[in-house]
Parts: C-alpha cells; structure tokens; sequence
C-alpha cells in the first residue's frame, strides 16, 4: 500500500469511492419507470426515450478515449470531484426543464459528468489499491448497480408526491454528499494530475493495434449493452404486458437489487478466481437464460427472468472491467487502456437501447429485441473462453515490443 493511501485513511476513500458511484447510473435508470408520464407531458417517442438512455453512455465512451487528456488537464482526483459536480447540476436542471429538449440537453450534462468519473476512477483506484484493485473495482461497480436499484425501484412512489420532473431532480441531493465526501476522503491520496509525455503525446502504446483490445471492448460493449437495455426497457416492457407501473418499477427495482448484490459476491470472492473464465461463462449462459424467460414466460416468470438477468449482468459487467485491467500492472497504463475498452465498449452499448426504441416505434413491441441479446450473449462466450491468465501475460509482453510485433496476435 502506498505512503499516500496511509495518510488518505483508505477505509473513508473506499466510502468516497461506493458514494460517488451510486450516482452514475439514476440520471439512466429512474426514467424508466416514469415513461409513460414523460411521454404523456412531453409528447416524445420511444426513440427519443431510447435517446435519453443513449446520450450519456455514448458520452461516457467518448470521455473514455480522451482520458489521458482529461487525467493531463483535470487530474484522476480532481476530474472526478468535477464529474460529479456536473452529475449533481445536471440532474437538478431537469426539474425546471420538463420538456423533451430540455431532457435531451440533462442527458448531454449528466453523460459529461459520468464520463469524468468513469474513465478516471479505474486508474485512480489501480494507483492506490494495488493488489486489492479487483475488490475496490468490485465495490464501485456494486455502488453502480445499487445507485441503478435505488432509482429505479423508488421513482414510481416519489413521482406520485413531487412529479416526475422532482424525481429525476432529487439525485442531485446525494450526488452532493458524495462530492463533499470525495473532498474529504481524497486530498492525500494518491493521484496522477500531468501526463508524464506532453499533452499530445501518448506513453501509452497503440492499443488500437491489438485484436484483444478490440475483443475486450465488443465483450464490454454486450455486457453494458445488457445493462442499460434493462434500465431503459424494462418497465415500458411490461407496462405493455398490462402490468401496473409500480410493479413494473418494482421489477426493475429487484433485478437491480439483485444486481447488487451479486456484484458485491463478485467484489468479496474474486480474487479465488485467478483464471475468470469461469465466472464470465456462467454469467454470459445466465443472462442468455433470462433473456430467453423474458421472451417466453414475460408474465408468468417475471420475478424469475429478473433474477437470472440480475445475476447475470451482476456478474458481467464488473467481470468485464477486472478483466481488462488485469492484462496490465502499470496504474496509469492501465487507466489508459481500460478507458480505451470502455471507451468502445460504451459507444457500442449506447447504441442497444436507441435500437430497442426504434424497434419499439415501428413494431409496438420489445420481444424481438429480448431474443437478438439472447443470441448475442452466447455469441460471447466463445470470446471469453479466450481470456486466461497466460494470455494476460503474451498481451503485456507484446505491449512492450515495437510496434508491429505481433501485438494484434495476442487474442489468445
């Protein structure tokens, strides 16, 4: 453990960490339920609901790329404190822009500021947790998911007292909670403001090179692509099936939760699993599974499609983040290169729940939707049986040869 980490008290810094990862999701995850009211005070569609789900994850994967210009400008700790800051604003402007453009242009704010936080935490947490980095990460992603529960579970019973538009404003109180935490938990701790090259320059080597940066980010890309097609869908799914909208909310609200919960196992046991292959598989034939409930048995087994679904995705998506910064064991360098499957990663995602909109528009119905990522879940698995350790060795070792050495080789 660093000398910086002892000063900074690394118990509060990992409270930092889960507070302010509980407000990177809610600005996504409380519209869902409160879809059919936004459309009937609005008069948008599906597609711009589908948009409002894919602005801020389009953002966080092009914040993602320019991280290391971001870590130059802001630093990982100070980047982060701003991110959130602007999560915080974005999110109480929407009470006084209750209209389809005023929603679209909080998305844009609250993508910006998620993708500050996102693209910097990884390396921020590699830099001062070292060995435990799997754990810490582990931790944030279950501050994710549990942020995504909370919303999505309570906005139904707060829309009926203050409205939507104080619902989706309300996040903005623990959004500033977390900032004065971060304040508090952070000053001391361990944090790379310049670049060690010059601003243009890039110490890192062309990831773009390697075909497992580009297997890593399709696989983040899926999984994300998972998650915020629940967050957005959801609910409209079975309000369609006649399901009254507090138990639709509260159907998202227990995969969500369940979500979390498997997330934190993934966080407390993953480091008994060196070799991830394991885990990934299951948790990619889980999700298949709930997919393919969601398409068969929508009613009859909802409570069981979101308990396959919640441990699938519970599993995957903090998975899908540890892997790639296990392939290397330079803090910043793996910053870099985490961000830059994000990056990716999020930019494919972002476009899953804008086709689901779409689908939803001109068919009337999500079903279709529900089988095209059931075939895209088993699709992964052929890339995740490639993820060993050893490979996380070849990929290293290639990183240091020059360019054109067989970096685009190591897939295996």
């Amino acid at each position: 453990m660093s000398d910086p980490l002892k000063k900074a008290s690394p118990v509060l810094l990992v409270i930092a960490i889960f507070l302010v990862s509980i407000n990177l999701r809610p600005a996504v995850a409380a519209i869902g339920p409160l879809v059919s009211q936004m459309m009937g005070d609005t008069g948008i569609n599906s597609t711009v609901v589908g948009l409002l789900t894919m602005i801020p994850v389009f953002l966080m994967g092009v914040g993602a790329v320019y991280v290391r210009q971001m870590r130059a400008v802001l630093g990982e700790r100070g980047g982060i404190a701003l991110g959130v800051v602007i999560v915080a604003l974005s999110s109480l402007a929407r009470y006084w822009l209750p209209s389809g453009s005023g929603l679209l242009a909080t998305a844009v704010g609250a993508g910006i500021g998620i993708a500050l936080v996102q693209s910097l935490m990884p390396g921020f947490a590699k830099r001062n947790f070292a060995a435990s980095t799997s754990r810490v990460i582990g931790l944030y992603s279950t501050g994710i998911v549990v942020g995504a529960s909370i919303a999505a579970g309570t906005a139904a019973g707060i829309s009926d007292v203050i409205g939507w538009t104080g619902t989706l404003a309300v996040w903005s109180a623990p959004a500033i909670i977390a900032v004065f935490l971060w304040g508090v938990a952070s000053p001391h701790a361990a944090s790379e403001r310049t670049a060690r090259s010059s601003l243009g320059g890039d110490r890192s080597p062309p990831f773009w090179r390697s075909a497992r940066c580009w297997s890593l980010m399709v696989f983040f890309g899926v999984g994300t692509g998972a998650f915020m097609l629940a967050m957005a869908w959801i609910p409209p799914f079975y309000l369609e099936q006649g399901v009254e909208r507090s138990k639709a909310g509260l159907l998202l609200s227990v995969l969500t939760v369940i979500e979390a919960v498997t997330a934190l196992a993934v966080a407390a046991f993953i480091h008994h699993f060196p070799d991830r292959r394991g885990p990934l598989v299951f948790s990619l034939l889980v999700t298949a599974l709930g997919f393919v409930v969601l398409y068969v048995w929508p009613v009859e087994l909802a409570y069981g499609a979101m308990a396959l679904l919640g441990i699938g995705i519970g599993i995957l998506f903090p998975l899908s983040i540890i892997v790639a910064i296990d392939h290397i064991d330079d803090a910043t360098m793996a910053g870099n290169f985490t961000s830059f499957v994000q990056g990716g990663g999020y930019i494919l995602a972002s476009f899953v729940p804008l086709f689901a909109g779409a689908v939803r528009d001109s068919l009337s119905d999500l079903s279709r939707v529900w089988l095209i990522m059931t075939v895209g879940s088993l699709a992964m698995v052929a890339l995740a049986l490639r993820y060993s350790p050893e490979s996380y060795r070849r990929f290293s070792m290639s990183l240091r040869q020059p360019p054109g050495f067989g970096a685009a080789e190591v897939t295996r």
